[in-house]
């Protein structure tokens, strides 16, 4: 390199501004309760100070010019001025603290307000200067990125109008009850896979995802060639075939869209996802993808177990050949081992033909009562049953749950149960509630061994709890 453009080069590099990512922008929600990291670049070896609410702290810049502080934790108030300064100032207004969630998912996630069903009476009055809303905009890459683009937009009518129904939902209940400002971080795009979501890292980790990976790559092998199909034959509305940089690539929009959020303090994350790995076959395989991204993102975040809510999916007839809908359902049911989760139930809430329910009201209100309980530890009934284990008793399944509230009953004339003797040949069952449990039983299967709830099909079932929660979908086996 010539000696002078080197040194243009040093000199412009000491000149440099100090900058922020695109988080710490005016009308910026930032967690209360918890140690408030800021970060950006400034040139090498600069101090770069940082005020807000009294507080005060400070770090400088490494030789790529990156730095970072922590102020100390804050209550739930605000408007406040973020300032930082080093060679130049910059300065964030009207910032408050209270509550930071991140949603994610794909298409039900990102569906927005004016498609919703409730749009005509909820958009109106959706004036919530307290709740605003950062909508990270799509972008796969390669590698981990340092910074998104996005900016935070209070609530308005305009405004709500394009934000994620369900995030919106969730966060206005929520504010409602609790009186703090929430800061929701929208991450979500539609027809996108788990894997898309979770880390290289962790995507090569687990021998048991490597499936995943392989598919990708034939994908990409397939790719000049499927391209030079399409543009000859390509019709209205087609979609190109996958390849470089699209959205199903593993890890692309965790490298894109979750990697620059995660030294960003929250107080967890909501997603609604899994239609995308369902319509492929992955149902199996989904237990051991989606607790590999939780655990991913939590340890991204280094804030420990954070709460991690999520909806189920809800009835829907798959037709395509391989899918493996119920599969995925189970799936989700039972990462709920993972500590500090919680799942909203919308069996009652889906459209058999139509993979984007537009009621969305619905699963936002119960992740907010998810999360009222798993988050916020209020001592209430937030999730629908849950099978907890079953007896034999003779000719009959008893059938045990959690969150069975203060009992269970149908929604109506029972449905939705099947039993399977040792053949595993299912029969429609007979169902009755007894207390906190539910005992099923089907004329002519004198051993039932197996029983299944709102599984396949239609995905029917009216099981629910006293507080009209209803019953996740599942399939089972006895013990005894």
């Amino acid at each position: 390199m010539p000696r002078v453009l080197m040194l243009s080069l040093i000199a412009s590099a000491s000149m440099a501004e100090v900058r922020l990512p695109a988080l710490f922008s005016d009308r910026a929600v930032m967690q209360a309760g918890a140690p408030l990291r800021v970060w950006g670049r400034a040139s090498p070896g600069e101090r770069v100070t940082v005020r807000m609410a009294g507080k005060e702290a400070s770090g400088v810049a490494d030789a790529l010019g990156e730095w970072s502080a922590f102020l100390p934790p804050l209550p739930a108030g605000g408007p406040h001025e973020l300032g930082v300064a080093a060679s130049n100032t910059v300065t964030v207004r009207d910032v408050l603290i209270g509550e930071v969630w991140v949603a994610s998912g794909q298409s039900n996630m990102a569906f927005n307000m004016k498609r919703e069903s409730h749009a005509a009476a909820g958009i109106p009055v959706a004036r919530f200067p307290r709740i605003r809303f950062f909508r990270v905009a799509q972008k796969t890459s390669p590698v981990p990125l340092d910074d998104v683009l996005g900016s935070w937009e209070e609530t308005t009518p305009e405004a709500a109008a394009n934000f994620s129904a369900v995030a919106y939902y969730f966060a206005r209940d929520l504010h409602k009850r609790q009186g703090v400002p929430f800061g929701v971080i929208h991450s979500a795009v539609g027809g996108t896979p788990a894997e898309s979501w979770t880390s290289g890292a962790a995507l090569t980790g687990d021998p048991a995802l490597l499936p995943l990976l392989s598919n990708w790559q034939k994908r990409l092998a397939e790719y000049p060639e499927a391209q030079a199909r399409f543009e000859k034959e390509k019709k209205a509305g087609q979609q190109p075939p996958p390849g470089p940089g699209h959205r199903w690539e593993p890890a692309g929009l965790y490298n894109g869209m979750i990697a620059p959020l995660t030294r960003y303090a929250i107080r967890g994350a909501i997603w609604y996802q899994g239609e995308n790995n369902a319509g492929r076959g992955h149902g199996g395989l989904y237990r051991r993808l989606f607790e590999t991204m939780i655990r991913d993102w939590r340890s991204a975040w280094a804030q420990g177990d954070f709460p991690f809510l999520w909806v189920q999916l809800p009835k829907f007839i798959q037709r395509a050949p391989g899918a493996s809908w119920p599969e995925l359902q189970q799936a989700q049911r039972d990462s709920l081992a993972l500590r500090n989760t919680g799942m909203a139930v919308i069996l009652d809430a889906g459209n058999l033909e139509d993979v984007h329910p537009t009621d969305k009201l619905i699963p936002g209100t119960r992740l907010a009562r998810v999360a009222r309980g798993v988050a916020y530890g209020e001592n209430i009934v937030y999730s629908g049953p849950l099978l907890r284990q079953i007896t034999r008793e003779g000719s009959d399944l008893r059938l045990w749950f959690d969150h069975a509230g203060s009992g269970l009953r149908f929604q109506g004339a029972p449905i939705g149960f099947a039993v399977a003797g040792a053949n595993g040949s299912y029969k429609a069952a007979a169902a009755r509630v007894d207390g906190a449990t539910v005992v099923v039983s089907a004329e002519g299967i004198a051993g039932p061994v197996q029983v299944r709830y709102g599984w396949g099909g239609n995905g029917e079932g009216n099981l629910a709890n006293s507080e009209d929660l209803p019953a996740s979908p599942f399939q089972a086996a006895s013990r005894d």
